[in-house]
């Protein structure tokens, strides 16, 4: 199976589905920070492709709702004008990865805004939680679904023993990354579920 992880510099993603025999590749503007099928480029350029699967993480700055007071405020960044801009932008972008021509679609991002929501079209499919899939971690993340059942939930780590450390990451240049890679519990999930359903149809 033919599978595009759009816009993922990790290759976690990638990865959990090379281990399950599938011909995997990242894409995007940055190099992979492991060895492994990666394309860096515009992911706009190949989705013409003749893929069987995509999993794309677009960017969700001007997207999530943790940023919607920005909106309707300056910020010492950009004044408010620009970032509806960047909002549209962003929207389209991720419409245009949703709407892709590749039979089984997943498109992932935090809880949007409802601005957001307007601008895409759709409210998310899936909301789960990485202590869902046996990482300790609690980050709400939402799945746009094409063809593609919901995930199922693999071990559910006990409450009391969840943390919040992706939000306590001190300020730097490296913390975006570190809050945008995708939780190797996930990926596997991902490429078992899903990889395993497609195989199956074929």
């Amino acid at each position: 199976m033919k599978v595009l992880i759009a816009c993922e510099f990790s290759g976690i993603v990638r990865d959990a589905f090379t281990k399950r025999g599938h011909d995997a590749w990242s894409c995007d503007l940055l190099p992979s920070e492991r060895p492994g099928n990666h394309i860096q480029g515009d992911v706009r350029d190949v989705l013409d492709d003749g893929w069987d699967l995509m999993i794309a993480h677009p960017p969700c700055t001007f997207l999530a709702n943790s940023g919607v007071r920005w909106l309707f405020q300056d910020s010492k960044y950009m004044t408010k004008e620009l970032r509806w801009d960047y909002l549209r932008e962003a929207a389209d972008f991720f419409k245009r990865l949703l709407n892709a021509p590749i039979p089984h679609i997943a498109v992932e991002n935090p809880i949007p805004h409802k601005y957001a929501i307007e601008l895409i079209g759709k409210k998310y499919d899936q909301l789960i939680q990485p202590y869902q899939f046996g990482e300790p971690y609690s980050k709400a993340t939402c799945f746009w679904l094409k063809n593609l059942p919901p995930l199922k939930p693999t071990k559910i780590i006990p409450k009391n023993q969840v943390k919040q450390q992706v939000w306590k990451d001190p300020p730097s240049k490296e913390r975006w990354k570190n809050r945008s890679r995708t939780y190797p519990g996930i990926a596997d999930a991902m490429a078992e579920q899903w990889g395993k359903l497609i195989l199956d149809k074929k």
